[in-house]
């Protein structure tokens, strides 16, 4: 529940990035939230056919409010694989025709399932190890942000190990050679 109230918290940020946990799990919540309120709507016609359309109302108001959210997560988890969210504005638009959309849903579906770009990328530091980003606000997961003048340097959380400064893996014992990316450390 704290994924799809996450998203709702981040209603129109666009920018940064979303782990798959965060998507889909908002993806299950909504489809059960919407499912429940078309069933309510579905027993409102039910009941009568002349009044029981009104119980359709919340369920379009909220599939309204919940469409800038939903694009918004689909844009950071596209800026999580290290695509931009434009290419999620073109795979939709390719969706309108008929047998490209289908292509455009499978490509779609891939970049949504893809793992996360491992350290960071151009839209910001990878959410799904967050004492790395701690990290890189301190100068010290391989480039100085603006305004840090740190020399990087390995980052070392409180248990001790320490990561590597190109892809953020953590580093085995006293190894000098990320198993991650193959970087010198």
């Amino acid at each position: 529940m704290d994924w799809y109230l996450m998203v709702w918290r981040r209603y129109a940020e666009f920018d940064g990035r979303s782990r798959r946990s965060e998507y889909w799990m908002f993806v299950l919540y909504n489809f059960l939230v919407a499912l429940g309120l078309g069933v309510l709507g579905g027993i409102g016609l039910a009941i009568s056919r002349d009044y029981g359309a009104v119980l359709f109302i919340p369920f379009v108001l909220y599939a309204l409010a919940a469409v800038i959210p939903s694009l918004a997560v689909a844009v950071r988890r596209f800026h999580d694989v290290g695509k931009s969210g434009w290419m999620l504005l073109l795979l939709m638009v390719l969706g309108i025709i008929p047998f490209l959309g289908l292509i455009a849903a499978v490509f779609q579906v891939v970049f949504l399932c893809t793992d996360s770009d491992p350290g960071t990328n151009q839209y910001g530091p990878n959410p799904k190890f967050p004492e790395q980003a701690a990290g890189v606000f301190a100068g010290t997961a391989g480039f100085t942000p603006v305004g840090f003048a740190a020399p990087p340097q390995p980052f070392t959380g409180q248990t001790g190990a320490a990561f590597c400064t190109r892809c953020g893996a953590r580093l085995n014992g006293a190894s000098t050679l990320c198993g991650n990316c193959g970087a010198s450390v």
